[in-house]
């Protein structure tokens, strides 16, 4: 069996594929056309996020038996195409959930607690104690959009903290455990004080958040976006921070991740966010530990074998 990588990936992975005499090509240089260019000759193809793998890409694929992506989301992969093709999907979203789930903790309780306007306030000589008194995580509500993995983490970790976690999944069925009760979408808009979003990006859940989505929800609340960032509307955030709607906002991904190709609107969103201290961001990180780069790899062989 021939793999092709065309991403940078741990050097972890190498040995893996070489202990079970497995033949591959490290290409992590190639771009779209160099990808298209070598599958005809390759059975594997393993990929991080360089480019959409669609019918252009993959229409002379015909020896690709799979696709294995070094992360959690498939929403760079045309799922209609692989399956018309028979051929195997694969991905690493039990690689990184621990580092989700932990990013996801730090950036709330830096929320909460002022963490990082306090860090730049001390560098500068300012000791204000009382305008950077926090909240506290105990006694709140907190909803979780999406309870796959990340989800499943995140409440686990949640469960520490004294808070009373609903889980909503629209694909799933009898998903409530210990850590998070099987809610409705209405009854985390209604409840939640903090909002986490933990789902794939479809056309279902693009823009999922949007003036309409915060104002319908019964009190003010905490967002948190660790999945995608097409799923929030940012300028809708913008308002419901201005107008008191949203309380709060820890963004790891952004609707547009180029920060030098905004368009005027996302600029101007954007320009509000990083100067507000109300909002915690971080440039995807979510998941990208030391631990999870290996991880990954890990996760991915071991589906490949099973498989084969």
């Amino acid at each position: 069996m021939k793999i092709l990588i065309a991403d940078s990936m741990h050097p972890s992975l190498f040995s893996m594929l070489e202990q079970r005499g497995w033949e591959y090509a490290y290409h992590p240089e190639y771009r779209r056309e160099d990808i298209k260019t070598a599958l005809p000759d390759y059975e594997g193809l393993v990929i991080r996020s360089k480019t959409f793998l669609d019918q252009d890409l993959l229409a002379n694929a015909q020896k690709l038996r799979f696709i294995a992506r070094a992360g959690a989301g498939l929403d760079l992969i045309d799922l209609n195409v692989v399956r018309d093709m028979q051929i195997e999907v694969f991905h690493a979203g039990k690689g990184n959930r621990d580092a989700v789930a932990e990013q996801a903790l730090g950036m709330l309780l830096s929320l909460f607690n002022n963490l990082l306007r306090a860090d730049r306030e001390v560098r500068q000589g300012i000791w204000d104690r009382e305008g950077n008194r926090g909240i506290e995580l105990l006694g709140k509500t907190v909803g979780l959009i999406g309870y796959g993995n990340n989800g499943g983490a995140t409440a686990k970790r949640l469960s520490g903290f004294g808070c009373q976690v609903l889980a909503y999944d629209k694909y799933r069925d009898h998903y409530g455990d210990q850590f998070a009760a099987e809610s409705g979408m209405e009854e985390i808009m209604e409840k939640a004080d903090v909002i986490s979003l933990h789902l794939p990006l479809t056309e279902l859940s693009r823009y999922l958040i949007d003036d309409d989505f915060i104002a319908k929800c019964g009190k003010p609340f905490f967002l948190m976006n660790l999945s995608r960032g097409e799923i929030v509307k940012l300028d809708a955030v913008v308002r419901g921070l201005k107008s008191g709607k949203i309380r709060g906002a820890c963004l790891d991904v952004l609707e547009n991740e180029k920060i030098n190709k905004l368009t005027i609107s996302q600029q101007d969103a954007f320009e509000y966010l990083r100067s507000s201290d109300q909002v915690v961001l971080t440039p995807h990180i979510g998941g990208w530990t030391q631990e999870s780069y290996v991880r990954i790899n890990e996760v991915l062989v071991q589906q490949i074998e099973e498989w084969l």
